[in-house]
């Protein structure tokens, strides 16, 4: 049973994300409920992060023709969650395997940026719960892929 319910809440938060629709009205003890561990097979297709009424997730999306990474965010409990934010906006790779955690508003999200001639693990954090996030880094020598700050899709 707990299993139903967290597999139909996981579909409903993925389907408004993508779909851009308006999100479910989630009690409190229904977020935290989130928070319990997902089968193998769920938590690497929606990688979703909970801290407190915040719930932050990541998925991949195809729309320019390359893998990008998109996030979309929620500060109280699923009632409503922001724009939706191209955290790669890479046109030379591939943004694959993303994987996203919370401590309160600070985010961390990592994610490989991957082509013909590299496999580049890369991380992007945010200090304000995803409302903007800093440069893309390279983990494997510390050097920035993008400049400047990551804004939402308008």
């Amino acid at each position: 049973m707990k299993t139903k319910f967290v597999l139909e809440t996981v579909l409903a938060i993925t389907l408004i994300a993508i779909l851009g629709g308006p999100a479910p009205i989630f009690l409190l003890d229904q977020a935290y409920a989130l928070r319990g561990s997902f089968h193998e097979e769920f938590s690497n297709k929606v990688p979703v992060a909970i801290s407190g009424d915040n719930i932050y997730l990541t998925w991949s999306s195809n729309k320019t023709g390359n893998d990008e990474v998109m996030f979309r965010g929620s500060a109280d409990a699923g009632k409503t969650f922001s724009n939706e934010i191209d955290l790669s906006n890479s046109t030379n790779s591939d943004s694959q395997d993303a994987e996203i955690a919370a401590d309160g508003v600070k985010l961390v999200v990592t994610l490989w940026e991957r082509n013909q001639t590299s496999n580049e693990p890369v991380i992007i954090i945010s200090n304000d719960g995803g409302k903007t996030f800093g440069p893309m880094l390279k983990l494997s020598n510390n050097g920035t892929i993008s400049a400047g700050e990551v804004k939402p899709l308008m």
